[in-house]
């Protein structure tokens, strides 16, 4: 079930709650018990790794995939 990130306008709090997404934009109350709160934006971790070097704009090797400009239809 995913987890949002809430902030109580209150008393300043940030917490979390377990609900289903069909929930994700009912309103939450904060565990002090205040009901004027706010969603927050998450960022969402994508894998990968921070060390591994980014290809340089003109290191060749553009790999290709078959979209625009990577297959060749461009011009």
């Amino acid at each position: 079930m995913p987890r949002y990130e809430y902030r109580c306008r209150s008393c300043g709090d940030t917490f979390e709650l377990s609900r289903p997404m069909a929930e994700s934009a009912a309103p939450a109350v904060c565990p002090a018990g205040h009901d004027d709160t706010v969603k927050l934006l998450s960022t969402v971790a994508v894998g990968g790794s921070s060390a591994a070097p980014a290809p340089s704009p003109g290191s060749g090797g553009g790999g290709g995939g078959g979209g625009c400009c990577g297959g060749g239809c461009c011009g």
